[in-house]
């Protein structure tokens, strides 16, 4: 509910200056009990001044009212706006908005598209071209809810709370019918630019603090092992199915995803003076070296297309919607009932190839390419097979050595 606001101007006559100028002061209030008085910077001559304003019809005195009347229309401009985001919106917050306002503070939307124009720039350099489209994305979204919402088209950084950003959270669940999924990509863009904004001291409080977006339940992202055994037994109805099996096998068996696999050829294969063949080349994504003995399988796929992709590429990719369309006909074939994409190919890699059959995280996570172990950790999972059999290894190891005294 919107209150009442005053705005007034007073001399601060203790302390005039030689030029017989003083301080402007602005008494603001809103309501009966949130009051602030406080100096916009503005002197003028005590001589041209009366009961809160300048007198007479010169040029300095008609500038004057010009000014103040600015002052009062802004105050209450901002407490319009943030009373529409906001309850409880006191005298100090109008202050601190017009005060910022008043010396180039930034607001949310403008803030977010120059973050947006300046990543753009780098695409290519050190980000990548689908980021970008994520973060305009995101603006997008906001830049419609503020719209929608409040019917404005920007708002200071100062106006953001916990509360904007639940019902925010609520817009693009209930208005847009995002996932939840597809709402925690939207809000972490938007905290990251919050989190830009308090680094740079633009606000001072997080409005994210003690948010929390609802996730999806997490699915499980790898193939089993009889699921994997399926995958290659299986007769497929349509030529084009095999090669697309085979190209998403090779990536079960060496983890490199989709971007980098298109990317291979005969100057990434290695020769190891034991006669073992490597794969070492470089992330696309993080540029992060990494380095796989090939197993028997990938050896055979590559043998199998070896001279049938362009441009001396070592197998011949479909493009990655096509890919992913026709994997769900394949998992159909199969009778694997869950959503298989391209890139549950590289979880199958971390979690059923590796992991799980005794490889250390570590080697795991520089075969992956990955710069931390928590990034690896996200893609490995312990299956329940693997903890049966360690839990078996560790009773044959440790039998009769512990013994209840008779």
């Amino acid at each position: 509910m919107q209150q009442e606001v005053k705005v007034s101007f007073y001399l601060k006559k203790n302390e005039t200056k030689e030029d017989g100028k003083c301080p402007v002061m602005t008494r603001l209030s809103i309501g009966k009990f949130s009051e602030i008085t406080f100096s916009m910077k503005m002197a003028v001559p005590v001589s041209l001044w009366a009961s809160g304003r300048a007198t007479g019809k010169s040029l300095a005195a008609i500038e004057i009212n010009r000014r103040l009347d600015e002052i009062r229309a802004s105050a209450l401009s901002h407490y319009r706006e943030l009373s529409a985001v906001r309850e409880n919106v006191t005298a100090d917050d109008v202050k601190n908005v017009l005060l910022g306002m008043a010396f180039g503070q930034e607001t949310l939307l403008a803030y977010f598209r120059t973050h947006n124009e300046n990543f753009d720039k780098r695409v290519g350099v050190n980000r990548k071209k689908g980021s970008a489209q994520s973060y305009w994305c995101a603006l997008g979204h906001l830049t419609k809810f503020l719209k929608a919402k409040y019917k404005l088209s920007d708002i200071p950084f100062t106006a953001l709370d916990k509360s904007f950003i639940e019902k925010y959270d609520l817009y693009l669940r209930i208005e847009c019918g995002l996932s939840l999924g597809t709402i925690v990509v939207q809000t972490t863009r938007l905290n990251t630019i919050v989190g830009y904004a308090v680094a740079e001291g633009i606000i001072t409080a997080n409005p994210f603090a003690g948010y929390e977006p609802e996730r999806p339940e997490r699915q499980q992202k790898y193939l089993t092992r009889e699921e994997l055994d399926r995958l290659m037994t299986t007769p497929l109805t349509c030529p084009k199915h095999y090669l697309i099996r085979d190209l998403f096998l090779f990536s079960c068996y060496t983890g490199i995803p989709y971007g980098d696999m298109r990317r291979l050829t005969d100057d990434d294969i290695s020769i190891a003076g034991d006669g073992e063949v490597w794969i070492k080349s470089q992330r696309e994504k993080t540029g992060m070296d990494y380095e796989i003995p090939l197993l028997a399988l990938p050896l055979q796929i590559l043998e199998r297309y070896r001279g049938t992709a362009s441009k001396g590429r070592l197998l011949p990719m479909y493009d990655n919607t096509t890919m992913n369309r026709e994997l769900k006909r394949i998992a159909k074939t199969c009778g694997i009932d869950r959503h298989l994409v391209f890139h549950a190919a590289r979880h199958t890699y971390a979690s059923e190839i590796t992991l799980s059959q005794g490889v250390p995280i570590e080697s795991v996570s520089r075969m992956l390419g990955h710069s931390r172990i928590t990034t690896t950790q996200i893609y490995a999972k312990i299956t329940d097979d693997k903890i049966d059999e360690d839990m078996k290894a560790l009773e044959e190891r440790i039998a009769g050595r512990f013994q209840f005294a008779v």
